[in-house]
């Protein structure tokens, strides 16, 4: 009952891949010129 019952979750994967069409590349984004580097870092220790 158990490998029935994989075999179907595995199926059921199998068969949604492309449920909603083709695939289509992501449109490009524009983005301005230069280095821009963002976001947050931290170090540290514990003891």
């Amino acid at each position: 009952m158990m490998r029935l019952s994989l075999i179907a979750a595995l199926l059921g994967l199998l068969v949604a891949c492309g449920v909603d069409g083709e695939p289509e590349p992501p449109e490009p984004e524009e983005r301005p010129g230069g280095i821009t580097v963002t976001g947050r870092a931290a170090v540290g220790a514990v003891f």
